[in-house]
């Protein structure tokens, strides 16, 4: 079996897979001092949980924007899946589509992994719409290339930099609020965050969409994409696996 691992700025996702299947998927704070023995100990006791022998696992991917974490991810499949990970790499990588960016090595593998998975799982052109960390926005025109997107900040950082920037401001949950006129200062900061942020990726689909030769398909992925499917007309579908779906495919193209 393959173990896939998406090592984000913020989570870090352990996805067991067989063949085009995902059987099961385990997520975990990103920490760069996490040693192979601690990513062990948090996996080993969840496959058994799950009814899964750990001596399954015999091949892994591993795509991380995080540098620091990659010696600790190498060494947990060396010393217990026995097996020398294959590492998603922007310009060494075959991803199979053509990355037409001005620099194509400087494209975040995260991004080219969920154009790959578009391109086989659905119709393109397409706008993948990413709540991460940051927000990522990425066009796939109607032949699969990755053609350029753009990068916005992410809500989670906004809310904390709002918080640490004023100090009479509280640190407010994320969620719809009633009115978009705030009677007071909770509502006004949940109104401010959620209805400017949904302007903002709204906005942002009919900028790209505009200079596509033909209406895209709207996918969203990441944790935040549930808090505001029902705000954003265009999207089509949010589909969670899509970076773990992609990594499957770029394992089968290359290693």
């Amino acid at each position: 079996m393959l173990l896939a691992v998406d090592a984000g700025n913020t989570n870090t996702v352990f996805a067991l897979c067989q063949d085009d299947h995902i059987l099961a998927r385990w997520r975990c704070k990103t920490d760069a001092g996490r040693t192979a023995d601690e990513y062990a100990s948090f996996l080993i006791p969840l496959l058994n949980q799950g009814g899964f022998a750990f001596s399954s696992i015999n091949k892994a991917i591993i795509s991380s924007v995080v540098p620091e974490l990659n010696f600790n991810l190498k060494k947990f499949c060396d010393d217990y899946i026995g097996n020398n990970p294959y590492f998603v790499r922007s310009g060494e990588t075959d991803f199979g589509i053509k990355v037409l960016l001005d620099e194509p090595r400087s494209a975040g593998s995260d991004r080219l992994i969920n154009a790959v998975a578009v391109n086989a799982h659905y119709k393109t052109p397409a706008i993948v719409i990413d709540f991460g960390t940051s927000t990522n926005f990425d066009v796939i025109d109607s032949d699969g290339n990755h053609i350029g997107g753009a990068l916005g900040v992410g809500l989670n950082l906004s809310l904390d930099a709002l918080h640490k920037a004023a100090s009479k401001l509280p640190k407010v949950d994320i969620k719809k609020p009633d009115h978009a006129i705030g009677k007071n200062t909770v509502d006004a900061m949940r109104s401010g965050l959620y209805w400017g942020y949904v302007s903002f990726i709204n906005g942002m689909i009919d900028k790209l969409a505009a200079e596509l030769s033909e209406a895209p398909s709207i996918i969203a992925t990441g944790g935040l994409a549930h808090v505001f499917e029902e705000d954003i007309p265009l999207l089509d579908t949010i589909d969670d696996d899509l970076t773990l779906k992609g990594l499957i495919e770029v394992y089968k193209r290359n290693a």
